[in-house]
Parts: structure tokens; sequence; C-alpha cells
């Protein structure tokens, strides 16, 4: 595993921030991180990457503790924080060689070089950060946090201030560098588009730890199929389907059907193949993210 916490703890006082945290991320995963504000999120990143310590509990990166290796966790790790500290007055190129060699990075000016154009800051590698716009001031943090090439990234908001084109890019750079990374984002559809497995933090607890697609079988969402035949077909001949729940007639030889899980999409398919039937539609009515999420964290309190 590249990232491990076992009961991992923060407290302020009275108020508990982070509240017994068991998460466990593999080589190569890239995990959505999500929770309101204020759940934990980022102070959770914060005692991975050894900016703060821990209250109780243990975490491991890279097979290192984030206590007592705390400095050789931040060679192998890339972090890019919510408000993404920059020098003003350095030119691009300047800071971005200047974290390659706090990194450790041998020939730093051809990484340089490199995360440049990985970035998309070839057009603005001559300019002060200073001059530079939101979207591309948090291009310059992403640079940095891969300057070394890292084996972790614990990314906070890394598409904030980016308009649609740039966020699609950053994304898809994302994924490309393949490492194994923690995003946290309050864009659902990023998750989707970037993640293959989510976990929701709320008050400090985690209350969600799953697949992308196995999201809907947290909250017990129901999963339904849209399914129009060429014919009239017999009602009670689907209810017999495996995974089929309930049928309802729409008319016109249109269903909406109930079905246990996204397997049973897979039954009325085989079930038009094996009957001749001519399937006009048949469409998933899939469990989105931001429902899923909202069932898990809205809190009367927050109305």
């Amino acid at each position: 595993m590249s990232i491990i916490t076992k009961n991992l703890c923060k407290r302020y006082g009275e108020q508990i921030a982070v509240n017994n945290l068991n998460i466990s991320i593999k080589e190569g995963e890239i995990v959505g991180f999500l929770g309101p504000n204020g759940a934990g999120k980022s102070t959770t990143m914060k005692m991975l990457t050894g900016y703060i310590p821990p209250s109780k509990g243990e975490g491991n990166v890279c097979g290192l503790d984030i206590v007592d290796d705390s400095l050789a966790i931040r060679k192998r790790l890339g972090y890019l924080p919510e408000h993404n500290p920059l020098y003003l007055d350095m030119y691009v190129r300047e800071f971005l060689e200047f974290a390659g060699k706090m990194g450790g990075v041998n020939k730093p000016q051809k990484r340089v070089a490199e995360v440049i154009d990985l970035t998309g800051l070839d057009q603005e590698k001559h300019k002060k950060i200073g001059q530079l716009s939101k979207g591309y001031r948090q291009r310059v943090g992403l640079a940095q946090a891969i300057i070394h090439d890292p084996d972790v990234l614990i990314l906070d908001e890394p598409t904030g201030g980016l308009d649609p084109n740039q966020v699609i890019e950053i994304r898809e750079l994302i994924k490309k560098l393949g490492k194994t990374t923690l995003l946290s984002t309050h864009i659902m559809q990023e998750v989707e588009a970037v993640c293959t497995r989510v976990m929701i933090i709320d008050k400090g607890n985690l209350v969600a730890d799953s697949p992308i697609e196995d999201l809907a079988n947290i909250t017990g969402e129901k999963h339904h199929v849209n399914v129009t035949f060429g014919s009239a077909i017999s009602v009670k001949e689907l209810n017999q389907l495996n995974e089929v729940i309930q049928v309802m007639d729409k008319g016109n030889h249109r269903y909406k059907i109930e079905v246990s899980s996204a397997e049973g999409r897979k039954s009325i398919s085989h079930f038009a193949l094996k009957n001749n039937l001519e399937v006009m539609e048949l469409s998933s009515e899939n469990v989105s993210l931001e429902q899923v999420f909202q069932n898990l964290t809205k809190h009367v309190d927050r109305l």
C-alpha cells in the first residue's frame, strides 16, 4: 500500500477534526477524497504530508511513518495544498528550478523544461508568478508538486481557478502521470472523470469508501433501467428475470424496471436476445455521485 492510516486522529482542544480514520490506498490508485467544508479533508492531507502532527493514531506513506520519517516522506511525495503558496516575485522558471533543487533533482533545468511542458506553462515561463492569472498560478503549484517525480501525489483542489479547457487538460495530466494520488475536490464530475474510487469524510469520520460503480449500494439507492421493445411483452415474464424487482409499464411498449444492481441491465438484454425481441431503447438511470454525497453528508444544522 502507498498510503495507510490506522485510527488517525486530530484534535484542536475539544474539537475533533479527524476521528479514527482508517484508509488504505494501493500503488497507482487515484482516489477522490470528498467531504463538506470543515469535514477534515485538508487536515488529513496535512497530517499525511507531515505539515501537522496527528493527535494519535498512525499514518504510513510509501512504507514510512508520517511522524518518525516526515522528511523522508516529503522526498517521495508531491503536495499541492488548497491555498497554493508561491513566491510571487520569482519568475516561473526560476521558482521551479528552486523547487527542483530543494527536492534534490539532478539536472533541475532539464526537469523544469519537462514539467513546464507537461503543465502547459511554456507561454508563461518568463513571467513573474505575481503576473499570472489564478489558473496559471495553480499550474505552477502543480508543476512544483511533480518536479521531483514523486511516488505519491496529494492534491487539494488542483483545478481551482482553471477554465473548463484547462480543467480537462489537468485531469488528463493527473491520469497520465500514473501516480498514487489522493485528490480532494468539490467538483463531482472531476472525481467521476479521474478517479476509480471515492472516500467521503464527514465531521471527521469516514462515511464511505467504495469504487465509483458501487456507490449506489452505500445509501441503498435504487437502480432503474428504461427499455422500449418493438412489440408488446408480458410484464409477468420481465418480473421473473434475475435482478428484476419491479416493472412499471409506461405504455407503447416502454418499461421502467427497478433492478437490484447494475447487472440488471444485462439480464434484460439477455432476455431480449434469447426471445428475438427488437430493442428500441435500453438505458440505465445511474445514481450520481452528487446524490450519494448529499445523502451521506446532509444535516439539518447546515440548512
